[in-house]
């Protein structure tokens, strides 16, 4: 008997079924930009009028949305932060699990915002400032920098007085002078490693005059509300963190999941304008939370539940994605068949991650077994089924 096997980047062959590709994932993860969603009504008009309500009148609102494992939290979160993030005047940052404290959630959400977009958020502020302060008129991050490389602005004439107004604004020096570095060659990875949390040596720091550092949970949320008054300063409407997976918090030791949910409500108090935080958590451990810091929870809420899909909502995700590799845009759920998804929906309880994982593997297999037929049967749901 042979050993060996065979690894090749052949495709499979979906013409048979009408279709150009497997449009299922393999892995049922949701995709930074999800192209499909199956939304339920209570929880997007509910996602809608937090989301609208921040835009609209500036004051800070915030919402939970709980589902069991595999019900689309993760999946919401992000087709949220899809359409939010194509707004010019909100900053969006996703943080995939709070991990050991604030601290830990603040790195990341600032590491997805990105050197690039932080950088330009500097280039802003300079901006605003040499519109009073020099002859220039610059209106965008980009005319600023052009101004400032043609040397029609010196920064040494401009940085001490952005430095100062930023201070003045953000009530933290420290966080002032790294944000105004980010656009200095020699210091914008330092002024980068230490908006990050990540960490500078001494002689690094005093090459930026900074003193102090992001360290602990308490400078985080004071770096986070800085990041956010800058922000509203220059015109910004507000900052929206999308926080996935908060039921990891009931994973930490008692004295680090309160600190984690002490920060979370300073930072709340702190930002009565121009924030906005939807957590994805599931719902036995936020039912634990609202039980246990009354003070945490009554900042929010605000609760949605995701339920189970429906078998309409079902046969609706599933003609979603079929549309993606047939080129066309309609309600048809060929190749399956009617008795073959109400083995699918009876298999996965309306999970979502349940649902796309077998739909996934029943058309591969379809596919490798050529029996000639181009629909998808019951029996082909069952052999897949048997063998999960």
């Amino acid at each position: 008997m042979s050993d060996n096997f065979t690894i090749t980047d052949a495709q499979h062959d979906y013409s048979e079924f009408g279709l150009s590709k497997n449009p299922f994932p393999y892995s049922p993860v949701p995709e930074d930009d999800p192209a499909v969603y199956c939304g339920q009504q209570q929880v997007t008009d509910r996602i809608s009028n937090t989301v609208s309500s921040v835009l609209s009148t500036g004051k800070s609102k915030h919402l939970v949305v709980t589902g069991k494992y595999g019900n689309g939290k993760s999946h919401t979160l992000k087709y949220t932060r899809s359409l939010v993030r194509d707004r010019d005047d909100v900053l969006v940052g996703y943080v995939t699990q709070p991990g050991e404290g604030f601290i830990d959630i603040y790195h990341e959400f600032v590491y997805d915002i990105g050197f690039d977009q932080l950088q330009k958020l500097s280039y802003e502020f300079l901006a605003k400032v040499a519109r009073t302060e020099t002859n220039t008129n610059p209106s965008s991050a980009d005319e600023m920098r052009d101004i400032i490389d043609d040397g029609d602005v010196l920064l040494s004439e401009l940085v001490p007085t952005a430095v100062q107004q930023l201070s003045d604004v953000t009530k933290f020096a420290d966080f002032a002078r790294a944000m105004v570095h980010l656009v200095y060659e020699d210091t914008n990875l330092y002024a980068w490693q230490w908006l990050t949390s990540e960490g500078l040596r001494y002689e690094q720091r005093k090459e930026m005059e900074i003193h102090s550092a992001i360290d602990d949970n308490t400078t985080a949320v004071r770096a986070f509300t800085a990041l956010k008054s800058m922000l509203l300063d220059i015109g910004y409407t507000g900052v929206f963190m999308f926080v996935d997976e908060f039921e990891r918090i009931s994973q930490l030791s008692p004295k680090n999941e309160q600190q984690t949910l002490n920060s979370i409500r300073h930072l709340m108090d702190q930002n009565s304008q121009g924030l906005c935080i939807l957590f994805g958590c599931a719902p036995e451990v936020w039912q634990d939370v609202m039980g246990e810091y009354h003070a945490f929870s009554e900042r929010i809420g605000q609760e949605v539940a995701l339920r189970p899909l429906t078998e309409e909502k079902v046969y609706n995700l599933i003609g979603e994605y079929l549309n993606i590799a047939r080129g066309s845009d309609n309600k048809s759920i060929s190749p399956f068949t009617e008795d073959s998804l109400k083995i699918i929906l009876q298999r996965s309880q309306g999970n979502i991650r349940q649902v796309l994982s077998i739909c996934s593997r029943v058309i591969d297999n379809a596919v490798r077994s050529d029996s000639g037929s181009n629909k998808i049967r019951e029996e082909d749901v069952l052999e897949i089924i048997d063998n999960l």
